[in-house]
């Protein structure tokens, strides 16, 4: 899959888009989540144009890739949900629920979070 650079995303990158941002630096963009899931649900997305998790991993610098995983225990810390815990979530493909075809992350936090998916139980 290649990259849209019409995606939400990269209009939000590109203030095409409004957010209500958090945290920015030269390697990513943090901003509340505009339907929340939880207290405290932020997206972290990548300044760079990248699909998913692995196009990321694949494609980015260490600088981008060291840069990007500690802006987002950054904003972590800073939305006060360091102390309590915290959830991560990136989804990779359709199938994984993945909307918006821009690597980002997801942070939950400010309540209990509960099991991580449900269990299917087996016939």
């Amino acid at each position: 899959m290649s990259y849209d650079t019409d995606n939400v995303f990269a209009k939000i990158l590109r203030n095409e888009l409004p957010s209500k941002r958090v945290y920015e630096d030269e390697h990513a963009l943090a901003f509340h989540d505009i339907n929340p899931a939880t207290p405290v649900h932020i997206l972290v997305i990548p300044k760079g144009e990248y699909v998913d998790y692995d196009h990321f991993l694949e494609n980015a610098s260490a600088e981008e890739i060291v840069g990007f995983f500690k802006a987002v225990r950054h904003v972590a810390r800073e939305m006060g949900v360091n102390e309590d815990g915290y959830r991560l979530v990136t989804n990779k493909g359709e199938r994984a629920g993945q909307i918006v075809f821009h690597f980002h992350v997801h942070i939950f936090g400010g309540r209990p979070l509960g099991g991580m998916i449900k269990r299917v139980k087996e016939e």
